[in-house]
């Protein structure tokens, strides 16, 4: 993959409102220029990498780009499962994320349930994944640090 590690940042926005409700797997969404600003040759699928919300800690994530079959969404859309429990919503604030790794391509599936298990299985992996060496360094990358005195969400 030759537009890996990918560096992305964005605002996080309201998505679908699947992830928590139908899902019981919470993901921040980027806005739709977020979403066009990726190169379009970064095939559709699963990845991992790192993700960091405004300043606070560097976590572990999951991400989809592309269509959700099983939903038939009509826009791509980048959605980020960041591997880790959230007291509250994050909606407006920045979210970085390093794209290390690729899981599999995008697919459809015969159930919810199907689909769960396969988002569970790429947790898993991402996990695995990350703990390697050649993907760990990045967690501690200079770029999860927005410069200091930058208005993020007027504070």
């Amino acid at each position: 993959m030759r537009h890996l590690p990918y560096f992305c940042r964005g605002e996080v926005v309201k998505g679908f409102g699947r992830g928590s409700k139908e899902l019981g797997i919470p993901t921040a969404n980027f806005s739709e220029q977020v979403v066009e600003s990726f190169p379009s040759d970064i095939p559709t699928g699963i990845y991992y990498g790192w993700a960091c919300v405004g300043n606070g800690d560097v976590h572990k994530m999951v991400l989809s780009i592309g269509w959700n079959p099983f939903y038939k969404n009509i826009k791509k859309s980048v959605e980020t499962h960041i591997i880790h429990t959230f007291k509250e919503d994050f909606y407006g604030e920045i979210l970085s994320i390093v794209i290390t790794g690729y899981i599999r391509p995008e697919k459809n599936f015969d159930s919810l349930d199907a689909l769960i298990l396969a988002i569970q299985e790429d947790i898993e992996e991402a996990k695995r994944q990350l703990d390697l060496p050649e993907h760990l360094k990045l967690k501690e990358d200079n770029f999860f640090h927005l410069p200091e005195g930058k208005i993020v969400n007027n504070r």
